[in-house]
């Protein structure tokens, strides 16, 4: 098998181990794009929900803190990470909250427990925050009594922002 059929055969044969590793190579190297693909994905989803639970926390941690003494100053953290017709309504109501606040001399301190993201994507989202606190006023005689609030945010970007452009209370 020393002749030119052996040698035609070894050609061939070497001929289409190249063409099965080269498209091994190829086939290799479009897994290795897709992986390092995936993973850039990921990481922005998690800087994303990142970002959405921290604004969504600061919004809560705002909304759950206000003080008749110094009301205005809550109002305005609330006002600042609101938009949309969330912040018109609030913006509208505020004069009213100010006065039934120091009417009640209601001080109301709470905090975020834990929030998690219902849904999200590159413009919106959706959180679920849960709040423990007090609030003490006229009506509890001015003593602090317990309150937990369960709220859903929704939140959409604007500027490179997130901003609350919904509350609601769900239990």
């Amino acid at each position: 098998m020393s002749g030119p059929k052996g040698r035609r055969g070894l050609h061939i044969a070497l001929g289409v181990l190249v063409l099965l590793l080269a498209a091994g190579v190829v086939v290799g190297g479009v897994y290795v794009a897709r992986e390092h693909q995936d993973r850039e994905q990921a990481a922005a989803d998690q800087d994303r929900y990142g970002d959405v639970l921290a604004a969504a926390r600061e919004e809560i941690e705002a909304f759950v803190n206000i003080d008749y003494r110094d009301a205005q100053k809550s109002i305005d953290a609330v006002a600042a990470g609101a938009t949309g017709d969330f912040a018109k309504q609030y913006d509208s109501s505020t004069k009213d909250v100010v006065e039934i606040l120091t009417r009640a001399k209601s001080v109301m301190d709470g905090e975020v427990l834990w929030a998690g993201v219902v849904d999200a994507d590159n413009d919106s989202a959706t959180v679920i925050v849960a709040t423990t606190g007090t609030v003490s006023n006229t009506q509890t005689g001015n003593k602090p009594v317990a309150r937990q609030f369960r709220i859903k945010v929704d939140l959409v970007r604007e500027d490179d922002e997130w901003k609350t452009s919904n509350v609601e209370f769900v239990g």
